[in-house]
């Protein structure tokens, strides 16, 4: 990278508005997002937000693709990445190791550290079905091998009486299980977490603090069933849909072989399945 392409590209960030709307942006990456959701999660001006993404997508950290009807937009980390190369090639004469970014780093460690039993969490907004569906699954498919919770967001929620009777219908064990706010996780004494799954947009659009010992994170947005309309027997079969989609994602996962993969590898297959496609429950 060229000394001007790197003051352009510090130039554009310079902006708090533009910042939050990349940082955003790099949080869902590799996953595009809509402009109606960077500004509901931003709480900005549609206005105000086509001329920051045209100025993010000038300067190369952004793009856009439209799928359908809807325009999504991409985080160009590559550029991002370069631009942090830029920034730290002559670093403490010519010893950029030194100077290496944090990231960097964590993603240097390989999985085998992390130990025989992983702690995984799952959030959504409200913990009231997706991420209460990816706690039951993960806990019967993976059973031994992890400590599975989950948590919401929002302040309040409860279980979602759907999903409850889906799990029911399929065998799980739901005596155990409530909703739980993300808090309770954060507290001082909390469980080490060793992966951390956002299963809804809104929750993976939160700028939440980082989690120690900086564990393994990916997203596997799902549409809420709870907003289904219709007739119960509809929204029993959407509830039934999102737990057949959170299933072949959780026994993918459970498949990996976790202790065999560096950091590297594991997040670029945990990135996949989150890209895997709708379907329906048999």
């Amino acid at each position: 990278m060229e000394l001007y392409s790197a003051s352009q590209i510090l130039t554009t960030l310079g902006h708090e508005g533009r910042l939050s709307v990349f940082r955003l942006l790099a949080r869902r990456a590799p996953d595009g997002v809509r402009p109606s959701e960077i500004a509901a999660a931003l709480t900005m001006k549609p206005n105000t937000l086509s001329v920051y993404l045209s100025a993010l997508e000038r300067a190369g950290l952004v793009s856009s693709e439209r799928q359908g009807k809807s325009v999504f937009y991409f985080a160009q980390v590559a550029q991002m990445g370069a631009l942090v190369d830029f920034l730290v090639a002559d670093c403490c004469r010519g010893r950029p190791d030194l100077c290496a970014p944090k990231a960097a780093a964590v993603l240097g460690d390989v999985a085998p550290a992390l130990g025989p039993v992983y702690n995984v969490l799952f959030i959504c907004t409200g913990n009231s079905a997706r991420s209460i569906f990816a706690e039951a699954i993960l806990r019967a498919e993976g059973a031994g091998r992890f400590n599975v919770y989950s948590a919401g967001v929002k302040p309040y929620s409860e279980l979602n009486s759907f999903a409850v009777e889906v799990l029911e219908r399929l065998g799980h064990d739901v005596s155990g299980l409530r909703s739980k706010n993300i808090a309770e996780f954060q507290a001082d004494g909390s469980p080490k977490m060793d992966f951390v799954f956002t299963v809804c947009d809104g929750a993976a659009n939160e700028e939440c603090p980082p989690w120690p010992g900086q564990p393994i994170t990916a997203h596997w947005g799902l549409p809420d069933p709870v907003k289904a309309v219709g007739t119960d027997a509809e929204k029993a079969y959407a509830f039934a849909n999102t737990y057949s989609q959170m299933l072949r994602r959780v026994q993918a996962f459970v498949a990996l072989p976790i202790a065999q993969l560096d950091k590297i590898s594991l997040q670029s297959k945990l990135d996949d399945i989150g890209q895997f496609k709708d379907t329906n429950p048999e």
